[in-house]
């Protein structure tokens, strides 16, 4: 492929459908570049960086932040743009709606064509501390949040990049600590990731949760949130919150 980092995904999520000739590939590969091993710079800071580990009642945990591309791939991948966009989309729509609206931390200095996240008028500066530092932590990275006083109305991870991972395990985190938190879930893609997005969230880790993480998180495609804001126009603001659960849909796999 033309950018070395799109394989990560169909890597990660191949092996359980691999023949032992793919095995040996891959052990050949590893093999030749041991014995041959190609030396790259590397950011002193980034490999001297370890993530926080907090406190929390079910014990440490590692808080996973947003994935970063690395600056000079970053033109080649053009993912991030949708993911702004749609970030956008998202809490422009709450803020229109008369919530208060919470970007993740790490985004507030994003802009998109003109305005930044930053300049909402309804975006909120501090997140209400109702849980112990590990949830709130995780919380504050979660890239959308609807707000109403200090309930939390809604709760969007944008997953467009080429792995999904950290927005689901923040998910995921979120309910292994907070299991009786009642807030939606919404996971938000690309049409053609809708699968991808389905099956991850169905993983044999993430379906042992209580609840089971495909009980509490729905998928919106970026199409339909971008038809649906489209339609609304103006009338946007008489929206109520009701109406995210008709334009998402369950992630629930039947078994077989």
């Amino acid at each position: 492929m033309k950018s070395a980092i799109a394989w990560t995904g169909h890597f990660r999520g191949s092996p359980a459908k691999w023949k032992t000739s793919d095995g040996d590939a891959v052990l050949e590969a590893l093999l030749e570049a041991k014995k041959n091993p190609t030396t790259r710079p590397v950011d002193a800071a980034k490999l001297a960086r370890r993530p926080k580990a907090l406190k929390a009642k079910m014990g440490s945990v590692t808080v996973p932040e947003s994935e970063e591309l690395p600056t000079e791939r970053a033109e080649i991948i053009k993912e991030p743009r949708d993911h702004e966009e749609v970030q956008w989309l998202l809490l422009k729509l709450g803020s229109d709606m008369g919530f208060d609206v919470w970007v993740a931390r790490n985004d507030r200095g994003r802009q998109l064509k003109g305005p930044r996240f930053a300049e909402l008028p309804k975006l909120k500066v501090e997140l209400p501390l109702q849980f112990d530092e590990a949830t709130n932590r995780t919380i504050e990275l979660i890239d959308v949040l609807w707000l109403k006083g200090n309930a939390i109305v809604a709760a969007f991870e944008i997953e467009s990049t080429t792995s999904i991972y950290s927005g689901l395990l923040r998910m995921a985190d979120l309910i292994a600590m907070q299991p009786n938190l009642n807030i939606p879930l919404y996971l938000v893609a690309p049409d053609d990731r809708r699968q991808k997005v389905i099956d991850e969230v169905n993983r044999p880790t993430f379906r042992r949760l209580s609840p089971p993480l495909f009980e509490v998180c729905r998928f919106i495609s970026f199409s339909d949130l971008r038809t649906r804001l489209k339609e609304a126009g103006p009338l946007v603001r008489y929206l109520k919150p009701e109406f995210l659960e008709e334009l998402s849909e369950s992630c629930e796999i039947e078994e077989a």
